[in-house]
């Protein structure tokens, strides 16, 4: 955008400016979702065709490679930072290290976001939304040739559109640009109010197509005061699996980046293809796992495959998310948090049992319910929007006082043990990559560093 041609709107025109933003990147949340969950059919095409022997087990691991593959070296020839979630991309814009190429950004999250997360992959929706929302954001910025300030905070209304749009969570979407961005985020009443209407916005927008944000609703029931401690024994415990989630996500990205160094095309060619094989021989390890986060806390399974469901979905997460292409960690992380507290349910239940006490109804839904902000909490390191977010994406009102102190006890055991926000520290591999300090100048046009530390090869160094 030309320095010559910088302007200053009015507030009430700005907020109008904000409110299109949003609404624009509603329709395209919506657009996004729509297309990803018509072309999720093609296992059961498959199968109706030619069952689930040998033959469907290769084939559809021959079409989730392709698509992992074509996603991958779309993203790699034409917009390096279109990889990974896009959220640390977007924290980057805001502070001013980053630039948000929208011309490139917004079509290649697009089709590479539906070619990979419909293969399978265990990656969620909303990183790719709010990459596009903050890069919609930024193209009205420059139609409108509006100066840094606004810029900033049509990024920030942009990217908490998308959020909206993937969860239908406009309140959580609001507090989320606010406090994961605390660093970043220029804190106006004008960028404020921009940020509320931007979010309203996208729900409108959405909405006004038929809404695509799944359903997530959980039943739960009342929590007696008394089991408040043991809450605080599940954050505590979510608080080392959060530190330990972000450390082996690093880990996942160096492996990924060394092991595959001189043919990283593939590792997507590969992870494609196992998670098209696990279609037929394990469809719960696959896909981000939105669609089961509701039904798990009303199947009443055994400890053992609770167990088998958290461990295979952590290793989908590990495996999928360096892979290079669109993708984001919200919905797979929920998922597994889910599968955890289930876990942790039954061994309170055990325990209280064993005491001779009574079990509260629907104990195992309410730890479900607690463990998705609890591990949020842990692993981005915003506690109050994982209680908000949860208790809109679930409807679980009766439960906002075990959440609080659960999603309060990961937090402060997190910091305790010197873990950091995933998103900051991705952000500070991308600029590593782009061999530059965290803070020092933000980078060229031209510079080939993707997001997440990804270069130009695809490879996150």
């Amino acid at each position: 955008m030309s320095t010559e041609s910088h302007r200053r709107i009015s507030d009430g025109l700005f907020y109008w400016v904000a409110g299109g933003c949003g609404f624009v990147a509603g329709l395209v949340g919506a657009a996004f979702h729509f297309v990803v969950n018509a072309l999720l059919e093609w296992p059961q095409w498959l199968a109706d065709r030619l069952g689930t022997g040998l033959l469907a087990i290769s084939i559809a691991a021959a079409i989730a490679a392709a698509s992992v593959t074509f996603a991958y070296l779309l993203t790699r020839r034409f917009a390096p930072e279109a990889a990974g979630s896009g959220v640390p991309e977007v924290e980057g814009a805001l502070e001013g290290v980053r630039q948000v190429r929208w011309r490139r950004v917004l079509p290649v999250k697009f089709v590479g976001g539906v070619f990979a997360l419909s293969s399978g992959l265990v990656a969620g929706r909303e990183g790719p939304t709010i990459h596009m929302g903050a890069s919609i954001g930024a193209a009205f910025a420059e139609w409108l040739r509006l100066d840094k300030v606004d810029l900033h905070a049509l990024l920030a209304a942009g990217a908490a559109a998308g959020l909206s749009a993937a969860f239908n969570a406009p309140f959580a979407a609001v507090l989320f640009v606010i406090e994961e961005t605390r660093k970043q985020f220029n804190y106006n009443l004008r960028s404020y109010v921009a940020v509320i209407v931007a979010s309203a916005g996208s729900a409108f927008g959405m909405e006004l197509v038929g809404g695509t944000a799944p359903p997530l609703r959980i039943d739960v029931g009342a929590v007696p005061l008394l089991l408040l401690p043991a809450f605080m024994v599940l954050g505590a415990g979510l608080g080392f699996l959060g530190v330990a989630f972000n450390k082996c996500l690093i880990v996942a990205l160096d492996w990924r980046a060394k092991a595959f160094a001189r043919l990283p095309v593939l590792y997507p060619a590969l992870v494609g293809a196992g998670v098209g094989a696990l279609w037929f021989v394990l469809p719960m390890a696959v896909g981000g796992g939105e669609g089961m986060i509701p039904t798990l806390p009303m199947a009443g399974w055994p400890l053992s495959l609770l167990l088998l469901i958290a461990v295979v979905r952590f290793i989908g997460t590990m495996a999928s998310y360096p892979v290079g292409v669109p993708a984001g960690i919200f919905s797979p992380l929920l998922t597994f948090a889910t599968s955890v507290g289930l876990i942790a349910g039954l061994l309170f239940e055990m325990a209280l049992r064993q005491a001779g006490l009574p079990v509260p109804p629907l104990l195992g839904p309410s730890c479900a319910v607690a463990a998705m902000g609890g591990l949020f909490s842990a692993s981005i390191r915003a506690p109050l929007v994982g209680v908000v977010l949860v208790v809109e994406l679930t409807g679980s009102f009766d439960l906002i006082l075990p959440l609080m102190v659960t999603c309060v006890t990961a937090h402060v055991v997190a910091e305790w043990l010197g873990g950091r926000p995933i998103y900051e520290v991705l952000l500070e591999r991308t600029l590593r990559s782009a061999g530059r300090a965290p803070h020092g100048p933000v980078p060229s046009a031209s510079s080939p560093v993707g997001i997440d530390g990804g270069s130009s090869d695809g490879v996150r160094r």
